[in-house]
């Protein structure tokens, strides 16, 4: 499960090597109209109705690159915000805000438009009972931010990583020779305190998966009509995951199944962007008395 917590430990050296992605030696734009230290703020604004997710990420980027940066924000992590609202104020060094600025944003539209896209897939299974969760089709580098935000907009989280737990898809199951020896080598193998997830596709696999002992049962791309019947089976003997190509298009059509959790990949790699945008940077003439 990733929190604030858990991102803000893992997040500076991620952020740093997307920061040397765009700075190789310098910044030559802002190095060109700006030669030395000048102070200067800019807004933070807020180009489409959505939920914000990625706030401290932006702001530390630019702690990153100059000691003194500063953002004031006006909303935070998980708020419904608007077309035109400003989110947050940025000062510092303006050859700080002007470098970090691209680096900034990309995370904070990335996340906000995961957010965003999570918001709304949780409102269309409101009342079903479903746990709505990502996976693991996240973008490389980007888990924990993308994960993250998930969260923010009302989702849970899958398995962070191969690490965490056992799921045994198609190619395991292809590899240890069936669904029934794969969950025996998983039981001998994994910690006692490790859950084993079966990805299944087949009645006749759901079986197999309930003989075995499986605590988790994965419904991967069957139909409606399949599922009622795995989930009659199944009878609680096992949670009951549904997975397989699910959309804001249809995931309404899956509140009435019966499963416990429902997995979507479109959460992480398709949610488009929310656009946002830093602006009216400008020079301010810093009080030398409060400075002191």
């Amino acid at each position: 499960m990733i929190d604030e917590v858990s991102m803000k430990i893992r997040a500076d050296e991620l952020l740093r090597m997307a920061l040397a992605e765009d700075v190789t030696s310098e910044d030559v734009s802002t190095n060109s109209v700006l030669k030395e230290y000048a102070f200067g703020e800019a807004d933070l604004i807020c180009k489409q109705d959505g939920v914000i997710a990625g706030l401290p990420v932006f702001a530390r980027v630019f702690e990153l690159l100059g000691e003194g940066a500063y953002t004031q924000f006006f909303a935070k992590d998980g708020d419904h915000v608007q077309k035109g609202q400003i989110l947050a104020r940025v000062s510092g060094d303006m050859r700080v805000i002007l470098t970090g600025e691209r680096t900034a944003l990309n995370y904070l539209q990335r996340m906000s438009g995961i957010a965003t896209y999570t918001a709304k897939m949780v409102k269309l299974l409101e009342g079903s009972g479903l746990q709505l969760v990502d996976t693991r089709k996240t973008t490389p580098n980007m888990r924990i931010f993308e994960k993250y935000a998930v969260r923010i907009g009302g989702g849970g989280n899958h398995r962070f990583n191969l690490s965490d737990a056992v799921l045994l898809k198609d190619n395991h199951i292809g590899a240890a020779g069936g669904v029934r020896q794969a969950v025996a080598m998983a039981k001998a193998y994994a910690p006692f305190t490790m859950k084993i997830e079966v990805e299944v596709e087949t009645m006749e696999m759901v079986k197999e998966a309930v003989a075995a002992g499986a605590d988790i049962i994965m419904l991967d791309n069957m139909t409606d009509a399949a599922m009622r019947e795995a989930v009659g089976y199944i009878a609680g003997r096992a949670l009951v995951e549904i997975s397989g190509n699910v959309t804001a298009e249809n995931a309404a059509c899956l509140k009435d199944i019966g499963a416990n959790v429902v997995s979507c990949g479109a959460l992480t790699h398709s949610a488009p962007i929310l656009d946002v945008s830093l602006k009216n940077l400008h020079p301010v003439e810093i009080d030398e008395d409060f400075s002191d």
